[in-house]
């Protein structure tokens, strides 16, 4: 199958980062979202984001208008009619996940495949939704879309080679590094960095540290970019708790369990640096520790 077009369920962080790179791999995308303001706010970011590439020279000025021409939008389904491929990428929350998946089964060609960006849901189950589980598989971009280069493939049970094949060189098209990931709860890379994130907010829920130590701990004591609290409020906190819940679930050990601290303060809405609050205030110039 010759992939041209694709359609992008969610412009979230990451569908409009998946929309960006396709865009600028030459596909034509159209992104469908639940409303008008949510997909303006999309188009806005991934037009300033192809301006710093141009700045950069990592595009030309004219690469970065013929990606931004191959992008549209709507608030229906119907654009849906002429992809070859259908990339789900709204919320970690399988009820809202199966309601999409319905309505793209119902206009997407026979032969399209659909893919699934969750970062943590079985795959498999998904997949037994559509009525077509040889053409799904998990294609789990990382965030931020642009920037990092994997991208975790995950086979459902059911999943055809056909299938596999087609996205993994469709991935590499993108001049992304796919991989092979089992159909496990969080797969491979959430089932690692989950738990260390988890884990840090324990530190801090037990006094070991402050949120500035434990950053600046894992920062400059193992090299990592971001410290666990400062990449939790990256992430959004919500995400991090969803993604304990179902490791917990799914794997039925203790070790997964979410820390009261996060689970408190996602119940006070302090989610991260998309709301303006988590482990740090946004408020001012700098983040400040709000703990």
């Amino acid at each position: 199958m010759e992939i041209r077009k694709v359609g992008i369920v969610g412009a979230g962080q990451m569908g409009t980062g998946i929309s960006e790179v396709l865009a600028v791999a030459g596909y034509t995308v159209y992104l469908v979202d639940i409303s008008e303001e949510k997909l303006d706010t999309a188009l806005q970011a991934i037009a300033e984001n192809l301006d710093r590439a141009v700045e950069k020279e990592r595009l030309t000025a004219e690469e970065a208008r013929a990606a931004r021409s191959r992008i549209s939008t709507g608030l229906g389904f119907d654009g849906f009619r002429d992809c070859q491929l259908a990339i789900e990428a709204a919320f970690e929350d399988e009820s809202v996940k199966r309601a999409i998946l319905a309505k793209l089964c119902e206009v997407l060609p026979a032969d399209a495949i659909i893919t699934t960006n969750t970062s943590t849901l079985s795959v498999t189950r998904l997949a037994a939704q559509t009525g077509r589980a040889p053409r799904f598989l998990g294609t789990h971009f990382m965030n931020p879309v642009p920037k990092l280069e994997l991208v975790e493939l995950i086979r459902g049970i059911a999943t055809s080679e056909e299938t596999f094949r087609t996205v993994r060189d469709f991935i590499l098209s993108l001049r992304k590094t796919p991989i092979s990931a089992e159909d496990f709860p969080a797969f491979i890379v959430h089932r690692i960095l989950m738990p260390m994130i988890n884990e840090a907010i324990y530190a801090l829920y037990e006094g070991v540290g402050s949120v500035t130590s434990i950053d600046t701990a894992m920062k400059l004591g193992t090299h990592h970019p971001m410290g666990p609290l400062e990449l939790a409020d990256f992430i959004g906190l919500d995400t991090c708790l969803g993604a304990m819940h179902n490791l917990h679930e799914g794997l039925a050990d203790t070790k997964y369990r979410p820390c009261p601290l996060l689970v408190k303060y996602v119940e006070a809405g302090w989610l991260g640096r998309k709301v303006g609050r988590g482990f740090y205030d946004y408020s001012g110039p700098e983040p400040v520790p709000t703990r």
